[in-house]
């Protein structure tokens, strides 16, 4: 039986990637001098990463690579990194009582924090537990996760531009990639551009509060630390409370960039190039912002209208009931929506008409292109596009009716993908909550705290329901059952395939 994938190729240019990790290490190392913490385990790491990617550099010469081998490398790569990633949480836990001591806890958090989960095994987030170096550290592989790091390094690394277009549609976040450019390359550069300047323009924004007085807590510390979480939808927090720890206008300002981040960024760069138009004539926008409006209005009267009556019953104020039911609701719908699952309340505790809408807002995800996770609204349209031509056509079978996204047929191929990974996502899912339902007995009393567990980790969301709420932890787990959400986080970074099909014959052999 000969191997009709060259996994030596692969793995070679996996051992690229992995070398080139040691570049961002340097920015933990940086912290831990201006905090005199300890440096070694990233210092450790880093020879890690240098010796086993050059190991890995040696099995076969760089080539262009079909799209099978592209598949193996991406998957490989996600996975590879975030085992490199979790080296220095075990390496700064040896020793002590710390939870990212345990390899397992310390690859679910790695792998979490690249695929921009955000769930976490933390059971305890403090700086004074954790230092500010691993905390840094666990912060920046949600933005080196967020736009993607494959689309990074075929951005600088000539050798794979060869293999470009391949490889960014095996991680691209939607159904199809959006060339803005003729070379793969300069459109992965001009991705990482706008993701870069929005990361600094919220930096500076958060920044700028606070020197203002109106954002006492959040230092440059904090505000560095959550533009890395903010634009890529990740929603870790060095702050036990989240977002809940800062002040009202700072948790407005948090508001629009995540829906920038759950927005296609191919659009921003039309935007800058003089073509405004874009956005207005997106059908794919236009129900992502529609779907956060109508769910923040009704998330908002069923919040106003549960607590302004009691505040009245109690003879307190009322006027300022209103702003904060719009500004949770926005906030949280948002969050959840996009996947950064920041939180400013333990929506746990709302009502279940409240939480209903926010399961909602879970299962919608973010734009294709974007940073957001979930099943993609551009995916939703088609599939209700779909549904609604299935039912004319039961009624009129001669009528042949395309399906239209603005002015653009979508061709039926696409179509039938689409269809295939809504339904293997929605199978992996249900499989996936009864193991955890099934593992995780003693833990999981309600179904619903099983259903959220299972679409948290695939979803690429972070918190779920009842103990997994905002404030949670996945400490509580049992292996098992952590190992298979490490999985879903994977799989739902990568949009299921790239990963799944490695397990089938035919991807192997000839």
């Amino acid at each position: 039986m000969r191997l009709r994938t060259d996994w030596r190729a692969s793995f070679a240019l996996v051992g690229t990637v992995v070398k080139y990790l040691s570049v961002p290490l340097l920015v933990p190392i940086v912290v831990a001098l201006v905090y005199s913490e300890p440096v070694f385990p990233f210092v450790a790491t880093i020879g890690l990463a240098v010796v086993f990617g050059l190991a890995l550099e040696r099995l076969d010469p760089v080539r262009d690579l079909q799209v099978r081998e592209a598949m193996l490398f991406v998957a490989i790569s996600w996975l590879t990194v975030a085992i490199v990633g979790a080296v220095p949480y075990i390496l700064a836990g040896w020793g002590t009582e710390s939870t990212l001591a345990n390899p397992v806890n310390a690859l679910f958090e790695s792998m979490s924090g690249f695929t921009t989960t955000g769930a976490t095994v933390l059971e305890e987030i403090s700086l004074d537990r954790h230092t500010h170096a691993v905390m840094m550290w666990r912060q920046l592989t949600q933005w080196l996760g967020g736009m993607g790091i494959i689309v990074l390094m075929v951005a600088i690394l000539p050798e794979l531009a060869v293999s470009g277009a391949q490889l960014v549609q095996s991680e691209a976040p939607g159904p199809e990639l959006q060339k803005l450019t003729p070379r793969i390359a300069e459109t992965a550069r001009i991705l990482w551009v706008v993701y870069f300047v929005f990361t600094l323009a919220f930096v500076a924004l958060l920044y700028g509060l606070h020197l203002a007085g109106m954002a006492p807590r959040m230092g440059l510390y904090n505000a560095i630390a959550h533009g890395f979480t903010a634009l890529p939808t990740g929603g870790f927090s060095p702050e036990a409370d989240s977002v809940a720890a800062f002040s009202a206008i700072v948790q407005w300002t948090f508001v629009p960039f995540m829906v920038i981040a759950g927005t296609n960024f191919a659009l921003f760069w039309h935007v800058f190039s003089g073509e405004r138009h874009r956005f207005v004539r997106n059908s794919e926008f236009r129900a992502y912002i529609g779907a956060i409006a109508a769910l923040t209005v009704v998330l908002a009267g069923i919040l106003y209208t549960g607590a302004a009556p009691a505040l009245s019953e109690l003879g307190g104020l009322t006027e300022g009931v209103f702003e904060n039911s719009l500004r949770q609701s926005a906030f949280q719908v948002a969050s959840l929506l996009t996947s950064t699952g920041y939180a400013t309340s333990d929506f746990v505790e709302w009502s279940s008409t409240g939480k209903i809408v926010l399961l909602f807002a879970m299962l919608v995800g973010g734009c294709a292109g974007s940073t957001g996770g979930g099943v993609k609204v551009v995916r939703w349209l088609i599939v209700f596009k779909v549904l609604r031509r299935e039912l004319f056509t039961a009624s009129h079978p001669e009528v042949v009716r395309p399906i239209r996204l603005g002015n653009n047929v979508v061709d039926e191929d696409a179509i039938r993908g689409v269809l295939g990974f809504t339904f293997l996502y929605l199978f992996v899912f249900a499989i996936a909550t009864l193991l955890i339902a099934l593992d995780a007995g003693h833990l999981v009393e309600t179904p619903l705290e099983a259903f959220s567990a299972s679409l948290a980790t695939i979803g690429n969301i972070g918190p779920g329901f009842g103990f997994l709420g905002p404030f949670g932890s996945y400490h509580e787990f049992p292996i098992g059952s952590k190992l298979l959400m490490i999985f879903l986080m994977w799989i739902g970074r990568l949009e299921i395939i790239p990963v799944l099909v490695m397990f089938t014959g035919g991807f192997w052999t000839r």
